[in-house]
């Protein structure tokens, strides 16, 4: 029976036309209601009944689905690369590198200078578990920059800067190793906005020379060459699964907001305070309204009328006198 099933390939029945190439989610929830989907040889009209593609046949318009098989690679993206899917300027993308015979796209996007790992697949239920911020998925990088960063300054990216859209922070920032003109850091992120990173970096005055991502949650860059991917074990799907639901039921990071700064500006110092605003509510005196003894007091049109009669009453009486005389 359709909404019975509970096992972990279930799924909401528009989904599971979606993820098999029907449509979009919508136009698959349009096809639901129109009566034209069959679950074990009943027809379903009900938006959110679960079906289990695996257990269950499925049709639409009398044609069985097929499901699609899921497919998770892990990648070392060199720099010249970039993540995105649709490139104007017809450069070479992550997904050109790995062989497909159905759509695929990226996790975890990096910038076309940056290196590292990536995951490429075709899971959309995974992928917004390690991509969207309420799941909090930790990402680890290796960044050299250049100069030798202080404590202070390592400390401030652990702490938080203000930028245009809000306040970011590293979830950790720390000294890895020291070269002779650079340093090598080691950062986690817990959320990704554009290129935090070297603004970060920027901001306490150091510029990046190279930046490589080596883990998103348990999973591990290793040795993989540059250009070069793999596909990941059953396993390590699952434990990736596991991470980021331990996490989102963790809670994901409180985030700060901007307030109304202007952009590219921050006045952020760590360890001092800032002066409160009194709050609104009981504690701030309201004022007191004037009491008119139930008198509506005359709109200022009235009484810009009454002053003009005066004037031309007094010009009348002026005219009158001199005819007199």
């Amino acid at each position: 029976m359709p909404g019975s099933s509970s096992s972990s390939s279930s799924a909401r029945l528009h989904k599971v036309l979606a993820e098999a190439g029907i449509g979009s989610r919508r136009k698959c929830e349009e096809i639901i209601q129109e009566g034209r989907v069959e679950v074990d040889g009943e027809f379903v009209t009900e938006l959110g009944t679960v079906v289990d593609p695996e257990k269950q046949k499925i049709t639409v318009d009398g044609q069985r689905i097929r499901a699609r098989r899921k497919q998770y690679f892990i990648l070392n993206k060199p720099v010249g690369v970039v993540s995105t899917n649709f490139d104007q300027e017809g450069r070479t993308r992550v997904v050109d590198l790995v062989p497909q015979d159905e759509r695929l796209f990226t996790i975890g996007r990096l910038d076309r200078q940056s290196e590292g790992l990536i995951i490429v697949t075709n899971d959309g239920e995974l992928a917004n578990q390690l991509a969207h911020p309420r799941y909090g998925v930790a990402k680890t990088y290796h960044v050299e920059v250049a100069g030798m960063p202080s404590p202070d300054e390592l400390k401030m990216i652990q702490s938080g800067v203000y930028f245009a859209e809000g306040f970011v922070q590293a979830e950790s920032c720390k000294l890895k190793r020291k070269l002779k003109k650079s340093a090598i850091l080691e950062i986690v992120l817990r959320e990704g906005k554009n290129r935090e990173i070297r603004r970060m970096l920027a901001k306490v005055g150091h510029k990046v020379l190279k930046l490589k991502r080596v883990s998103i949650g348990p999973l591990k860059l290793g040795e993989v060459p540059a250009g070069a991917f793999r596909e990941l074990t059953p396993s390590e799907v699952k434990a990736l699964r596991a991470y980021s639901d331990a996490e989102r039921a963790k809670g994901a990071p409180k985030r700060k907001s901007a307030g109304r700064r202007t952009a590219g500006t921050s006045n952020f110092v760590p360890g001092k305070k800032t002066a409160k605003k009194k709050p609104f509510g009981p504690g701030r005196k309201k004022k007191k309204k004037r009491n008119t003894g139930g008198q509506k007091t005359p709109l200022v049109s009235e009484a810009r009328r009454g002053q003009g009669r005066i004037v031309k009453q007094k010009k009348a009486s002026r005219k009158k006198q001199t005819r007199q005389k």
